[in-house]
């Protein structure tokens, strides 16, 4: 079970400033999600916002799905550690989602690989994220493409609120 960080009033509202959750699908999301999905070489990628009780993608390549459970969203334990991507290898060998009905039925996930989305203001708000349906790893360079598509993403979400 996932329990919200501390400051989780902080995150969302930077999350309801940005007023991004149930927006339009937009072709500059759409192609950073390819791009992860190409560079990692995964059948997933997504980018997410975790607001107080569900995980809602901004973009999706691979996934029909346009949100989840918060309490079943990876996402949602990559933003407790914001600078860092979250890898999850094989997510039946993890205690934290063996049991998660995101790996125990569809879409069947086992490799799982997140970097948090930053704003300016330091709020995690979701992930560009790569997932896949074998166990795997990915590579430095892979991770920090990962990294970059993140900050891009947030670069975009800011100035899309700005001109608001």
């Amino acid at each position: 079970m996932h329990i919200p960080p501390q400051d989780d009033s902080a995150r969302l509202a930077e999350l309801d400033r940005l007023a991004v959750l149930d927006s339009a699908e937009e072709q500059a999301y759409d192609d950073i999600t390819r791009m992860a999905a190409d560079v990692c070489g995964t059948p997933i990628a997504l980018i997410t916002l975790v607001d107080g009780t569900r995980q809602w993608f901004k973009s999706r390549v691979g996934m029909q799905a346009t949100q989840t459970p918060r309490e079943h969203a990876f996402c949602a334990h990559a933003i407790q550690t914001p600078d860092q991507v979250m890898v999850v290898t094989d997510a039946q060998q993890d205690d934290r989602f063996v049991n998660n009905p995101l790996v125990t039925g569809d879409p069947n996930i086992r490799f799982y690989a997140g970097a948090p989305l930053v704003t300016t203001s330091g709020q995690a708000l979701g992930t560009v994220c790569v997932i896949d349906t074998e166990p795997r790893d990915i590579d430095a360079a892979q991770l920090e493409t990962l990294q970059f598509m993140a900050q891009q993403v947030v670069v975009m979400l800011e100035e899309r609120a700005r001109k608001r």
